[in-house]
């Protein structure tokens, strides 16, 4: 029997990766409400995104598909990275 452990990054945990990673604080309620405006709405650029995948990466033993990094917003970085979790792709 195999126990499959799928892991969602949420919206909290986005708003701390971006806290730890690129020094950007933002409220996690607000990136939630606005998770569909740009990471340049919330101070974040490319390189701090770039901070962000490689530490899910590192916190889960495997890469992200390349474009998680060309992510626009929150919402397409969430469904891309979770369905990435999910899948294993």
């Amino acid at each position: 029997m195999t126990d499959q452990i799928t892991y969602q990054v949420t919206v909290a945990d986005l708003a701390a990766l971006m806290k730890r990673t690129a020094g950007v604080n933002v409220d996690p309620d607000d990136l939630g409400r606005q998770a569909d405006d740009g990471f340049d709405t919330f101070g974040l650029d490319s390189l701090g995104l770039l901070g962000i995948v490689a530490e899910l990466e590192k916190r889960h033993g495997r890469s992200l598909p390349e474009q998680a990094e060309r992510c626009k917003t929150p919402a397409e970085f969430l469904a891309l990275v979770n369905t990435s979790l999910q899948t294993g792709a």
